[in-house]
């Protein structure tokens, strides 16, 4: 097994802190993990990605070529990185972000994460946390107890607040957000 994968967004929305917390959960699942991220010189509201590749073998190349799941928090994410999603693959895009999302071959999920974490202790803040518990239940690649230890382990402080926003991720009813 081997999974590439593509956070997108713009600088501030924590695209690189969940790909790390994804990263650190596929290790303690037993698995090989390599995270990169990129981001524009000016950080905040810049576009911003960053990558885990997740294998159950070593990883040869440490960087994502076409990747397996693409997950996007913002407009421009989406428009600029939807060319490198392989056919077969999945998109996960923050509905309340993306407005227009392109006619794909790939798997859709349409799903309101900022809009959710609105909702949680933190607010916006925690929308990255809402993408992951998302991403984790779609995509099943790493388990909900290792991200849970890996929340707790990068975020002591406010580990609570971020558990709360993984856990509402979590709970979203993919199933009913397929857009294609």
């Amino acid at each position: 097994m081997k999974l590439e994968v593509r956070f997108g967004g713009s600088g501030g929305q924590g695209v690189v802190l969940a790909a790390r917390i994804l990263g650190e959960a596929a290790v303690m699942d037993g698995k090989n993990a390599l995270q990169t991220q990129q981001y524009g010189a000016e950080a905040r509201g810049s576009l911003t990605k960053s990558e885990v590749i997740i294998s159950d073998a070593k990883i040869g190349f440490p960087a994502v070529r076409k990747s397996d799941v693409l997950a996007t928090m913002s407009q421009e994410a989406t428009d600029k990185m939807l060319k490198d999603l392989k056919e077969s693959g999945t998109l996960i895009v923050d509905s309340s972000n993306v407005a227009s999302v392109p006619e794909v071959k790939a798997t859709v999920f349409s799903l309101p994460i900022t809009e959710t974490a609105r909702r949680t202790p933190g607010g916006e803040l925690r929308a990255n946390m809402v993408m992951l518990g998302a991403f984790t239940r779609i995509t099943g690649v790493v388990t909900r107890e290792s991200v849970e230890v890996a929340i707790r382990g990068r975020l002591s402080q406010s580990a609570e607040a971020n558990l709360r926003a993984f856990w509402a991720g979590y709970e979203m009813k993919p199933d009913s957000c397929v857009a294609t």
